[in-house]
C-alpha cells in the first residue's frame, strides 16, 4: 500500500469534521465530485470503510474515528515542519521567543539585553499555557515557561532560576496588610476564592473560584475583590495599584526555564540558550 498523502488527509478531516460533503468541499475550495472520489479512493487504498453514507447524511465508522484522531496531529506536524524549515532557511530572520503576557519583564529585559547584540529576537506574547502549542506548531523557536505549571513534555529545557510564590490580593483586603502568609491561610478565604487556572489538558480544577485564562480578566477580578491568586514572585510585575503581593512561605518553588523543540540545530538558538544560562548561575 502506498503512503498516505497530506492532501488525502486534509480532504478526509474536512469531511469528518463537517459530516457533509458539500460543506467540506466549500471549506476546501474544491468541487464536491472530486472530493467524493478522493474519499472513496482513500477507503479503497486502506481497505476499510471510513464513512457511513445514507440519505440522512454522513457518519464516521470506527475506522473513520481512528483516522480522524491520527490525522489531525499528523497534519499539524507537517505544517509545523514546513514553518520551521522556512524559518531555518532564512538567515536574516529573528529568533522567536514566546512568553506569556504578564511574565516578569525584568527577567525578559535582562535576557534580551544580553542576547540581542548577537541574536535578533522577536517576542511573541501569549496567554497562560499557550507556549507549548506555539513551540510544537513551529510558530516559536524558544519559550519562557514555568515548572511545574507548564507543559514541558517532549521539550529540551534549560533552568534559569527558581523562586518562591506570592499571593496577589485586593489592596483593601485585611490579608494584604500581612508581611507573609501560609498556603493554608489563602486556600479558603471567605468571599475571596483562589482563581482557577486551566490544567495541562485544558480542563479546570473543581472549586468556587472563577475560571481564568487571561491576565487581563484575572487582574480585573482581583481589583474588584472577587478572587486572589498565587503566582511566581517574578510574575508580580503586572500587578495593578489595586493589588498587593504577599509572600506565601510554604508554596512550592517554581522554576523558570527555557524550552525548545528537541533536534533544533539552530546556531542562533544554541547561542541564545548559552548566554541565558550564564545570567542566573
Amino acid at each position: 500500500m502506498h503512503d498516505l498523502e497530506t492532501r488525502e488527509l486534509r480532504y478526509f478531516v474536512a469531511v469528518a469534521e463537517e459530516l457533509h460533503f458539500g460543506r467540506a468541499a466549500e471549506r476546501l475550495g474544491i468541487a464536491q465530485p472530486p472530493l467524493s472520489r478522493a474519499i472513496r479512493q482513500l477507503e479503497h487504498r486502506l481497505g476499510v470503510q471510513l464513512l457511513d453514507r445514507d440519505r440522512r447524511g454522513v457518519a464516521l465508522t470506527d475506522a473513520g474515528r481512528v483516522l480522524l484522531h491520527e490525522a489531525r496531529p499528523a497534519l499539524d506536524a507537517v505544517a509545523a515542519a514546513a514553518r520551521r524549515t522556512r524559518r531555518a532557511g532564512d538567515p536574516r530572520r529573528p529568533l522567536v521567543l514566546v512568553t506569556k503576557a504578564g511574565a516578569s519583564h525584568e527577567l525578559l529585559q535582562r535576557l534580551l539585553g544580553a542576547v540581542e547584540a548577537e541574536t535578533p529576537v522577536e517576542v511573541l506574547l501569549c496567554e497562560v499555557g499557550e507556549q507549548a502549542g506555539l513551540l510544537r506548531d513551529g510558530s516559536a523557536d524558544v519559550a519562557i515557561m514555568h515548572r511545574p505549571f507548564d507543559d514541558l513534555a517532549g521539550f529540551d529545557t534549560e533552568d534559569l532560576l527558581t523562586e518562591g510564590q506570592v499571593a496577589i490580593l485586593p489592596a483593601a483586603h485585611p490579608l494584604a496588610a500581612r508581611d507573609q502568609l501560609t498556603f493554608a491561610e489563602v486556600r479558603d478565604v471567605p468571599g475571596l476564592p483562589i482563581a482557577r487556572w486551566p490544567r495541562l489538558d485544558g480542563s479546570y480544577p473543581d472549586g468556587p473560584g472563577p475560571e481564568v485564562r487571561t491576565q487581563s480578566k484575572l487582574a480585573q477580578l482581583v481589583a474588584l475583590g472577587r478572587t486572589l491568586l498565587v503566582i511566581p514572585a517574578s510574575s508580580r510585575a503586572w500587578q495593578w495599584p489595586e493589588h498587593v503581593a504577599v509572600p506565601v512561605l510554604d508554596a512550592p518553588d517554581v522554576t523558570t526555564v527555557l524550552a525548545w523543540q528537541p533536534g533544533n540545530r539552530s546556531q542562533a538558538l544554541a547561542s541564545f540558550v548559552r548566554t541565558a544560562a550564564t545570567l542566573w548561575p
